[in-house]
């Protein structure tokens, strides 16, 4: 073979070499196509997902605040304050006492100190505190000292337990002005006091009203109060 025959072989084996790599090539530029758009579309995800919490977070979020009211037997409070718009929860307790996780047994002997008691979890835009003191003040005699229709004892004593000075200044706003409007023929007996310890009630004690409104109890005590709380504005 000569050299020119020899440079002519060579030649054609290269241009072959090269022909057969070209479409090789092309399917690999080919795959790497849908890949991008794939990443493509996650990165705009993120970036969604990361402008959602963005919103999320710049949204105000609702403060709950609590309030803690004794105004007789703590079924009929409990039973009231539920149908209040802007009150998320109500739990019935005892708190006003000197002994730690009362019994019902205990707290009905009169020698814990504790009072029967609901506690509110409420949204103040929807519902003011003012508003809940009004209710407090027109569901119950604030005047009959440990006294509330056929119940008797310290634990049924009418008692306002703050939780801030807002709430203090209040109860003691709605207090005065109800006196000077000589709303009650006799004086206000509420005791107002800060809350130290809430203790919720047993669990036959919740939502007493809803599972028992057929009761003598419920129909004698409960239900008169309910209809009193549809002319409260």
């Amino acid at each position: 073979m000569t050299l020119r025959s020899l440079a002519a072989s060579l030649a054609i084996a290269l241009l072959m070499g090269l022909a057969s790599q070209a479409p090789a090539r092309a399917q690999s530029k080919g795959d790497e196509s849908p890949n991008a758009g794939k990443a493509d579309e996650t990165k705009s995800e993120s970036k969604n997902k990361a402008d959602d919490k963005e919103k999320k977070a710049d949204e105000p979020k609702v403060k709950l605040e609590k309030a803690t009211f004794g105004g007789g037997c703590f079924w009929c409070l409990e039973a009231v304050y539920e149908r209040i718009p802007g009150v998320k929860s109500v739990v019935s307790g005892y708190a006003g006492g000197n002994v730690p996780r009362p019994t019902y047994e205990m707290v009905s002997s009169g020698l814990t100190g504790h009072a029967e008691v609901v506690q509110l979890v409420y949204d103040p835009e929807v519902v003011p505190f003012e508003k809940l003191l009004k209710v407090f003040w027109a569901c119950h005699n604030p005047t009959t000292l440990n006294q509330q229709g056929p119940d008797f004892g310290t634990q049924y004593r009418s008692i306002i337990l703050y939780h801030n000075e807002d709430q203090k200044k209040a109860a003691l706003k709605s207090y005065k002005e109800l006196t000077a409007a000589g709303v009650f023929a006799d004086p206000i007996v509420t005791q107002l006091e800060p809350l130290k310890e809430f203790y919720p009630a047993e669990r036959y004690h919740q939502d007493y009203f809803r599972r028992n409104s057929s009761a003598a109890y419920c129909q004698a005590e409960i239900v008169p109060k309910l209809r009193k709380l549809k002319l409260i504005k």
